[in-house]
């Protein structure tokens, strides 16, 4: 596909990490540990969730999918980022790209409403237990993990779908080590005013807004821990919800930093290390933050570790 002085790009190069050569190994093989770090953690809470019947509550529902997500939002980027460190023309082709995005979108946007899922599972479980129940039925919960899933892929497919409609034309060097929306937009020699005034809209709707909801959450659980005259359970609480809050605002402070609100300022190496935030950190502590420090989780292992003892 050809116009006048317009060529259709077939490949896309990516500038990847600004890391000497020298340092190349030691960073690949930190990466390399984070991602498989994240792919255990996250599995492991996905069939302990899975094979413990204790677990089958509404939290526990919400974890598993918020595992699942950081599992494969993970995989959408950091194994083609391992592989272009040891590319000596890391590419990838124009198809390649817009799947990259798509399931990038998916995966990000999911994480997004699970998080504020939970705050309110917390909220609920905390301000009104007596309610809990009745208000976090099974039925509520798949329903709303399912609305959940409709709405990320309708998300993704729009951006998708809107990037395709676009014309790149002889620029096709990516500023960043994954196929970043921004960073595409840059490059395209078509109007992209719709792409970006959805990215405001839309974007606006799945970060600043949940990042809110869950601020509002939080502070209603604090003011009510404050009610109840237990020093122990007012630490405990404030170190879980602290240790939350500390994730989340990571997660959202990251995203709405490039995408809502990008600064001039920001240079090619400040960008590159915020989205390695939320694409490969978060999703690795995410596990421990939110199940493996849990009595829970640690209970449930344990059963399920003894259960297969006996059977062998």
């Amino acid at each position: 596909m050809a116009g006048n002085n317009q060529t259709f790009i077939l490949e896309f190069l990516f500038l990847g990490l600004p890391i000497p050569s020298e340092y190349q190994l030691l960073f690949n093989a930190l990466f390399l540990a984070m991602y498989l770090t994240t792919l255990l953690g996250n599995l492991l809470i996905i069939l302990l969730v899975r094979l413990d019947s204790h677990l089958h509550t509404p939290m526990y529902l919400f974890l598993s999918n918020l595992s699942f997500s950081d599992l494969c939002f993970s995989s959408v980027t950091i194994p083609k980022l391992l592989q272009n460190m040891h590319s000596q023309v890391p590419t990838i082709s124009y198809a390649d790209c817009l799947t990259q995005l798509y399931f990038f979108l998916v995966f990000g946007d999911m994480e997004s409403f699970l998080l504020v899922a939970m705050a309110y599972d917390r909220y609920v479980a905390i301000c009104f237990p007596l309610h809990y129940t009745s208000i976090m039925s099974t039925k509520l919960c798949v329903s709303l993990v399912l609305l959940l899933w409709m709405l990320t892929i309708f998300h993704a497919l729009l951006h998708t779908l809107l990037t395709a409609r676009l014309s790149f034309c002889e620029k096709n060097v990516i500023l960043h080590f994954f196929c970043d929306l921004p960073a595409l937009l840059k490059l395209s020699c078509s109007d992209t005013f719709v792409n970006e005034l959805m990215i405001f809209i839309l974007g606006g709707i799945i970060s600043i807004i949940p990042f809110l909801f869950i601020g509002m959450s939080y502070v209603r659980i604090f003011f009510s821990i404050l009610k109840v005259p237990s020093t122990q359970g007012i630490h405990k609480v404030f170190s879980t919800c602290g240790s939350h809050l500390s994730v989340v605002s990571l997660f959202y402070g990251t995203i709405i930093g490039l995408y809502l609100c990008p600064s001039t300022n920001n240079s090619t190496l400040k960008k590159t290390a915020m989205a390695l935030m939320y694409t490969l950190v978060t999703p690795m502590l995410n596990p421990f933050i939110y199940s493996l420090r849990n009595r829970d989780i640690k209970r449930a292992l344990i059963r399920v570790i003894s259960s297969k003892k006996i059977s062998l």
